[in-house]
């Protein structure tokens, strides 16, 4: 019986060993990096969040941003509609040059239109849209309506 009660003995000591090794593996997984990749996830969320919503600049230059972006637009058909006007009584010389800035002006508001509309859908950036400013801008209206502030 001796001989039986040592072996049972000698073979949890080889159990608890395994255990308390696979113990330790796990804890030292956790304190050597395991943590940092169970965790990854919200602390990338936790940054992102600090960098934008949590940051007052990042806030204040988005808000503005839209505006300016708008204001953007209205300046260009305000050119394109004093173009126009001087268009009736140009030379045909100046007629080919307006037509020309005309051209140019029309690509430059689609531009800003489109960015305007693309920093409008981003999660991060629509909450600071002013809300007197609209959620999006049509490229084919002939006068875009934005609020005059900022």
């Amino acid at each position: 019986m001796g001989v039986v009660r040592e072996g049972v003995r000698v073979g949890t000591w080889i159990a608890g060993g395994i255990v308390a090794l696979a113990v330790l593996s796990v804890i030292g997984t956790f304190v050597f990096g395991g943590a940092g990749w169970l965790t990854a996830p919200f602390r990338g969320e936790a940054r992102e969040r600090e960098n934008t919503v949590a940051s007052g600049v990042f806030r204040q230059s988005t808000y503005q941003e839209f505006f300016d972006l708008c204001e953007a637009v209205r300046n260009a058909e305000g050119s394109i509609e004093v173009l126009d006007e001087e268009r009736e009584t140009a030379s045909e010389a100046r007629r080919t040059q307006i037509d020309q800035s005309v051209t140019a002006l029309r690509v430059t508001r689609i531009e800003s239109v489109n960015e305007y509309n693309s920093k409008a859908a981003q999660e991060h950036r629509a909450p600071f849209r002013d809300r007197d400013l609209p959620y999006r801008l049509d490229a084919d209206a002939g006068k875009t309506t934005c609020a005059i502030s900022g």
